[in-house]
């Protein structure tokens, strides 16, 4: 492996260090949503119990005590709980867009990954190639062992760029499923928050 590498030329090395920092933005990417989906489950059990049994004082409470991307849906809503139904409606629209953002964050930079990977190694394809004609016109002949070191480094490095960029579409693509996820069952829980809502306050 370490020896494809070097024989892949001074491209491989722009495309390494796209690879590592993409691989530190997929490392956070997968902590944050993770533990995103298990504390919303968690939540929502938490706050929906408050909200029966105590009230919305103690499920506010349950909410500011609450990192994640639903609570602060929740305590959006819960806030305007005494402004009428369309006020919650509106908080918790305001608030959903901006953790959507929240949960959208850095997956720029993973697509940055896949669209620069592919050229580099592209480029370094090309930079191969020119070694190569340059080899041939420098020795007069057009053997393989003249062009093989040219063409190796030309196909190496379009193999590493197009390995990266696969790698990293993939774990893009199961973090878009994610936050698909997360969103679905945020606004899934909204409905559910102003229906209780409005059960609480017809129940009055």
């Amino acid at each position: 492996m370490v020896d494809s590498f070097i024989k892949g030329g001074p491209f491989m090395w722009p495309i390494l260090i796209v690879f590592i920092i993409a691989l530190i933005f997929v490392f956070e990417r997968l902590f944050t949503l993770t533990k995103t989906t298990l504390a919303t489950n968690a939540f929502l059990r938490k706050v929906d119990a408050a909200l029966k049994n105590e009230g919305i004082g103690a499920a506010i409470e349950v909410c500011r005590n609450t990192s994640g991307s639903i609570s602060q849906v929740y305590l959006a809503g819960l806030s305007r709980a005494d402004k009428g139904t369309e006020a919650v409606e509106k908080a918790i629209e305001s608030a959903g867009s901006i953790e959507m953002s929240f949960l959208e964050k850095n997956m720029v930079w993973l697509t940055t990954a896949v669209t620069i990977a592919p050229m580099l190694g592209f480029t370094g394809t090309v930079s191969g190639m020119v070694g190569a004609f340059d080899a041939i016109a420098a020795a007069n002949d057009i053997s393989p062992a003249v062009v093989a070191s040219g063409i190796s480094e030309a196909l190496l490095t379009t193999l590493f760029g197009l390995v990266v960029a696969m790698i990293v579409q993939v774990m893009q693509n199961i973090f878009t499923w994610m936050i698909d996820k997360l969103i679905v069952r945020m606004e899934e829980t909204s409905l559910d928050l102003i229906d209780t809502l409005e059960n609480m306050n017809s129940a009055k």
